[in-house]
């Protein structure tokens, strides 16, 4: 029972540590002079995804057996899946959920615009797109960049020769022109995107809410943002590990193995850091923010961890790997096709949470 608790007090404390984050890391992008986007992409992403690298790195480089350091392998998988599946579906049923308290509030009166009653009701079911032509166009091409890493990535894990290890250096490589890349293409769209319903120009113009360690200045200093920001990555980094080690106790209690926990379940738990942030930027209506921050973690976890798996392992693909690669590529390519034809709607982002229901059928299927 003393487990259940521990599990639900963390992440408790995830999602606590992940509200002084968001609003830590926004005036550290005021600071830096980032574009908006950036703060999603690069500064939200590689904060939480930094301590995962780290776990990585520990496993792959201190592993007395083979086995042991090959969980870091499957961490480098697992990442990207639980990213592509689980947080595009949590954050779009939060999207639908928002809709449709605000549509309840239009109809109990309550914002009703310029055009009469009724005039600016959400359209019901998720039915309008999550940004205009532009905000899918750079959400897509971040997705481009990923596919076209991670099919480099599944295919190493398939193939067996003497120079491969050397090639995580390219993993470092990639991420360092996206991450160029993203800084100055942000900086230069900073202020521009049109109005989306959802985000846009009403969500890039919108002040910033006051710093949580000081709540009354106007301008908070910049030590406090610092501070806000790297005590709660530190709170975020040990709620997560505890939360990891529950889950490793519960799987077992609950008639799990520990092949299914490691590649079902824990990679959820790593990845809670930035659907929590997801979860808090769509409730503040920042859903670019929201996106912007899980395409950003998407390519630093094909990335970093990859590299580092491919220096210190052998980097082989056994059939649960090839699989959870499988199913992430297919999540990726379902949201592409949509938002290709500037069909991204909650409802269609919600969908993505499926995939990850049929890799653990997969998984069951391929290890039972």
């Amino acid at each position: 029972m003393i487990h259940f608790v521990v599990l639900i007090v963390c992440a408790v404390a995830i999602y606590l540590s992940c509200e002084w984050f968001v609003n830590a890391v926004e005036w550290l992008g005021e600071r830096l002079k980032v574009g908006k986007m950036a703060v999603g992409t690069i500064l939200a992403a590689f904060g939480t995804a930094l301590p995962e690298s780290v776990v990585t790195l520990v496993a792959v480089t201190t592993g007395a057996t083979d086995e042991a350091r090959n969980l870091g392998v499957g961490a480098a998988m697992g990442g990207p899946l639980a990213l592509a599946t689980v947080a595009y579906g949590v954050t779009g049923a939060m999207l639908l959920l928002k809709r449709r308290k605000d549509r309840a509030a239009v109809l109990a009166g309550v914002g009703v615009g310029a055009g009469g009653p009724g005039a600016d009701l959400p359209r019901p079911g998720g039915g309008a797109a999550l940004g205009d032509a532009k905000d899918m166009e750079r959400l897509a091409k971040d997705q481009k960049w990923f596919l076209a890493i991670f099919f480099l990535k599944v295919g190493l894990g398939l193939v067996a020769f003497a120079f491969k290890p050397a090639l995580g250096l390219l993993f470092f490589a990639a991420y360092a022109v996206y991450f160029w890349r993203e800084i100055r293409s942000s900086r230069a769209d900073d202020g521009t995107d049109g109005a989306d319903g959802e985000g846009g120009e009403g969500e890039e113009d919108e002040q910033l809410e006051p710093l949580k360690l000081q709540p009354t200045a106007a301008s908070p200093a910049t030590w406090a943002v610092v501070v806000q920001t790297l005590a709660a990555l530190v709170v975020i980094f040990f709620a997560a590990h505890f939360f990891v080690k529950q889950l490793d106790v519960i799987g077992p209690m609950l008639g799990l193995s520990a092949t299914v926990t490691a590649l079902l379940l824990s990679p959820i738990a790593t990845e809670l850091p930035e659907i929590m942030n997801a979860v808090i930027w769509v409730r503040q209506g920042k859903t670019q923010l929201a996106l912007a921050n899980i395409s950003g973690s998407m390519m630093i976890q094909a990335t970093v961890p990859s590299g580092i798996g491919l220096l210190f392992t052998s980097w082989h693909f056994d059939g649960a790997l090839l699989w959870s690669g499988i199913v992430t590529v297919a999540a990726i390519v379902h949201l592409l096709l949509a938002m290709r034809t500037n069909r991204l709607t909650p409802a269609r982002l919600a969908v993505a949470g499926l995939f990850y229901a049929v890799f653990a059928v997969g998984l069951v299927l391929i290890i039972g």
